[in-house]
């Protein structure tokens, strides 16, 4: 994990910051396969997102001729808002579901590239060891974006906590598709960013991977993790006109190679990973 030196979160002056960090960076080389275009800009959320471009695929990118900037963001609009206005070349923090709800809400042409590694939501807590002995009117914070708040209700029912209405689509659940919460839970929705800071207030934590692991959360300390569908696991995206670029096909091949798969299991031993690797 960076120490908060080494972070950049980026705010409205991204695209500025970009441009000039973009100035400084070194000629690509000329074996890169889309002479056009040697410099990507990738973006990603804090926590193993960053550290898998970092470690994983940064690597072998400039081994093929790019050089590569990344940007660092702590929430979950700006990455896409950058991607779709041109400052990102790509990013990697969303879920293939999140990824097309958001594009299909802000009208962008956004797409999956390529799936990456995952690491599961978790239910944290410094005031309960077991589900059994959360009390009536107990608190519960949770992310306030759609498509993680569906993740942490199932989460919820998986664990007996709640029961959610039949029939509904599992990926569009929100608080008004509870049918039974018999111990009367307050639910407190939360920037998803800000969720590690309320482990110690709410009686349980609903927190997703990148923000667990971001603020130094280790997994054993959940009460329990998800076990993501391919629904839920990271994916990078990229605008739908460079998806077939060469440099976006470079991209790709990088998440599905050997070298991928070896700093995976270096870094990142027990995280969900892609089918096949």
């Amino acid at each position: 994990m960076h120490t908060p030196s080494r972070r950049r979160f980026v705010g409205a002056a991204l695209s500025a910051v970009i441009a000039s960090a973009t100035l400084l960076l070194p000629i690509g080389h000329a074996q890169a396969a889309d002479p056009a275009h040697t410099h990507l800009v990738l973006g990603a959320t804090a926590g193993y997102n960053y550290d898998v471009l970092k470690k994983a695929v940064v690597p072998q990118l400039e081994k093929d001729g790019y050089t590569v900037k990344l940007i660092e963001f702590n929430d979950y609009i700006q990455p896409n808002l950058a991607l779709a206005e041109g400052s990102l070349d790509a990013n990697l923090f969303q879920h293939i579901t999140y990824l097309k709800r958001f594009a299909e809400d802000r009208k962008l042409d956004l797409v999956a590239l390529v799936p990456s590694t995952t690491a599961p939501m978790g239910i944290y807590s410094e005031r309960v060891g077991k589900f059994s002995d959360v009390k009536e009117g107990d608190s519960v914070t949770l992310p306030n974006d759609p498509a993680n708040l569906a993740r942490a209700l199932q989460l919820l029912a998986q664990q007996g906590l709640i029961t959610l209405k039949d029939g509904i689509d599992p990926l569009r659940v929100g608080t008004r598709d509870v049918a039974k919460n018999p111990r009367k839970l307050r639910f407190v929705p939360v920037e998803a960013a800000q969720l590690p800071r309320t482990v110690g207030d709410a009686t349980l934590a609903i927190v997703p991977g990148n923000y667990a692991t971001a603020a130094g959360l280790d997994f054993t300390r959940a009460l329990t993790l998800e076990k993501p569908p391919v629904a839920y696991q990271q994916v990078v995206a990229v605008r739908q006109a460079n998806q077939n670029a060469a440099w976006a096909q470079d991209l790709k091949k990088a998440f599905r190679s050997e070298a991928f798969r070896q700093a995976l299991d270096q870094h990142f031993p027990g995280y969900v990973r892609p089918e096949g690797l």
